[in-house]
């Protein structure tokens, strides 16, 4: 799918092919205390954007950056250093109805004051992470 978006005030625009319309909610720390909530997030295999000199990004940890507007502050993207690959909030999307909730990752980390409805799939902190381990041997 190939889908376009922008920031609350418009200063930075983005075009992203290969979007996934299956998004995960992530429960973490970080993905909480940056986006108010859980994030809604997914995976698009390109982007452009238009306006870059108006993205900002804060290196949250060795590997990841998380982008967003320098004017409004909207939270655009998770990027993953080592694979090369955006994550880009759902929220940021002009078209929202692609998009479907079909699991939450860091379920270990949700605090108990929401629930979503359904059974979605959940994985915990070390059981997300265990995807991304090399194998062993």
């Amino acid at each position: 799918m190939i889908a376009t978006g922008k920031c609350l005030c418009g200063a930075v625009r983005f075009r992203a092919d290969g979007v996934e319309s299956e998004h995960h909610a992530c429960h973490c720390g970080m993905c909480r205390r940056w986006s108010g909530g859980p994030l809604f997030a997914t995976a698009v295999e390109g982007i452009t954007f238009e306006g870059e000199a108006n993205i900002g990004r804060f290196a949250s940890s060795d590997w990841a950056e998380r982008g967003f507007c320098k004017t409004c502050g909207t939270n655009l993207f998770y990027y993953f250093k080592p694979a090369d690959k955006y994550i880009v909030s759902v929220g940021a999307f002009d078209d929202p109805k692609p998009f479907r909730l079909v699991g939450e990752i860091y379920i270990d980390h949700k605090p108990a004051g929401y629930d979503f409805a359904g059974n979605l799939p959940k994985q915990t902190e070390a059981e997300f992470l265990a995807q991304f381990a090399p194998p062993e041997g």
